[in-house]
């Protein structure tokens, strides 16, 4: 094979190299290793201008000990390579020994060296457009001028494909930058959204769930957060994830009441392909992908008996296997669990395993119904106005002592969700600044009408009116007593009324009255009531 056969050759190896996708410094050694093979170069070296410093350093070479290739800085006009990157030109040189501006930096080339040849030194530069941004320099040794001239000529070809890789280099670069810097302002911005000054609640039971979650946010403590439907229990999941150490780790949430059985469980554990009719290939399940980071299950009171078990097993072991396969995985996986279920009563059921319930309740929040911390409703009314108005380039605003007294005085069944769309559909509806009643979703009116009296049923109001006017009337011999015999009647009445609309469950009647459980235990002895009952 002649020369110039030779070169074609080697250009063509060098075209395929370039397009492997790899690291630059790793593009440019497997090339000048291929060049070393096939023409007679000693040492190579890709030097690049580094804009932050404003100076020459060569990032990748051949022939050259770490140490050599960490010497060879330069600022731009400094050396023969300096001279290079300032003037466009490229230099080549019959014996670089014997050159003016031949500075030996990197040290490789011993001075009294005598090798049989003449050093030859050739430096070409790198071109981006019309900017200069590196030279690819080679020492060649000289045997007559036309040889090295061809190898100039050889090394101009490479310097012009590595210009077109330093430049794909710098695009990747820099997408990848610009990613980076979006990744870090979403996560910065989750935790700020989620730090626990911004959890809207400052009633005593909520400052009490702030003060639990801001101790075990810290921890790898499992997390069993229980409350009704819509009382935010996802909002403090993350809450408690976005101020832990593993804030920079996924967070995954999985419905558990959403799917079947088998499909809960591929999403959990993941499946290989084959393991059932459909899995046509492997699947990462959920507790793999949040691996060192946090997995939200909600609705976990209505897992099945097969999957407790498994669940139970990842949160001993801190492993399991995808369906249908034997391989196990090991995972680093903080647990928060939710559910709007009373475990202790299903666990007397048999509904739910009670080494699951302990495994799981190691940390336990009780979540508020709305109604128990009424005095956190104002502030939740300007939170959510301001967002939708935000959003809908609305304005509304003003709100009667009519309308906050209804919207303090309703039960809130569905919570602090319910509130949230309530006040949404005020914003979305609305033409002026003006919150009126009739902004309002028809239960919540019903419910206005009702407590005015304005409809055939009587009003609380007027009940407890005529209820006060009779116990005067009943009681009078009873002075200094009266008020003790109403209210321990109203509250016997009231409490077996709850009991029973509730199906005697305590801790559903406690929150259905927006009292503690432990006072409806006491209020339920005390008043005789499960006496009476029996």
């Amino acid at each position: 094979m002649d020369r110039t056969e030779q070169e074609l050759d080697v250009l063509e190896q060098i075209s395929q190299i370039l397009g492997d996708g790899l690291e630059l410094s790793q593009v440019f050694q497997r090339a000048m290793t291929l060049l070393g093979e096939r023409l007679p170069v000693q040492r190579a070296a890709l030097v690049l201008l580094d804009r932050a410093t404003d100076q020459l350093r060569t990032i990748a070479s051949l022939g050259l000990t770490p140490l050599e290739q960490e010497r060879g800085r330069y600022a731009i006009g400094e050396g023969v390579t300096g001279r290079v990157l300032a003037t466009g030109e490229p230099a080549v040189i019959p014996d670089v020994t014997k050159h003016p501006d031949f500075l030996n930096r990197t040290g490789s080339r011993a001075m009294d060296e005598v090798s049989g040849s003449v050093p030859g030194f050739v430096s070409v530069p790198i071109r981006d457009g019309d900017e200069l941004v590196g030279s690819v320099n080679a020492d060649i040794p000289y045997t007559d001028p036309a040889a090295l001239q061809a190898s100039a000529r050889m090394l101009k070809i490479i310097a012009g494909m590595f210009a077109q890789a330093i430049r794909i280099h710098h695009l990747i670069q820099n997408e990848k930058d610009q990613w980076l810097q979006e990744t870090q302002l979403l996560r910065d911005n989750l935790r700020s959204r989620y730090r626990f000054d911004n959890i809207i609640g400052s009633s005593p039971v909520m400052l009490d769930v702030l003060g639990t979650i801001g101790q075990v946010a810290s921890s790898r403590a499992t997390v069993l957060l229980l409350g009704e439907t819509g009382c935010g229990k996802e909002l403090i999941a993350k809450a408690i994830h976005y101020n832990s150490p593993r804030r920079d780790k996924p967070m995954i949430r999985v419905n558990c009441g959403a799917l079947s059985p088998q499909l809960l469980e591929s999403e959990l554990f993941g499946h290989v392909k084959g393991a059932f009719t459909g899995a046509m290939k492997d699947k990462v399940g959920r507790f793999e992908a949040a691996d060192g980071g946090t997995i939200f299950l909600d609705e976990v009171g209505t897992l099945d008996m097969q999957l407790q078990v498994k669940l139970l097993r990842v949160l001993q072991e801190r492993e399991f296997e995808r369906v249908g396969d034997h391989l196990t995985i090991k995972v680093d996986v903080r647990v928060i669990a939710a559910t709007n279920l009373d475990l202790e009563e299903e666990v007397r059921k048999g509904a739910f395993r009670e080494d699951l319930y302990y495994r799981l309740n190691v940390v336990t929040v009780n979540l508020p119904p709305l109604r128990t911390r009424r005095e956190d409703i104002p502030k939740l009314i300007d939170h959510f106005l301001d967002r939708y108005n935000r959003e809908n380039g609305r304005t509304l605003k003003k709100m009667s002592r009519d309308v906050l007294n209804t919207l303090l005085r309703y039960p809130w069944p569905g919570n602090v969700r319910e509130l949230e769309n309530a006040v949404e559909r005020a914003v979305v509806l609305s033409t002026g600044e003006e919150f009126t009643e009739d902004l309002l979703p028809l239960q919540i009116r019903l419910f206005a009408q009702q407590t005015r009296g304005d409809t055939t049923d009587e009003s609380i109001e007027a009940t407890a009116g005529k209820l006060a006017a009779h116990a005067i009337q009943q009681y009078q011999v009873y002075d200094g007593q009266v008020y003790d015999l109403v209210i321990n009647e109203v509250e016997r009445q009231l409490i077996r009324e709850a009991l029973e609309y509730n199906s005697g469950v305590k801790i559903r009647t406690a929150d259905f009255l927006g009292i503690n459980r432990n006072t409806l235990n006491k209020k339920v002895k005390d008043l005789g009531i499960e006496k009476q009952e029996s």
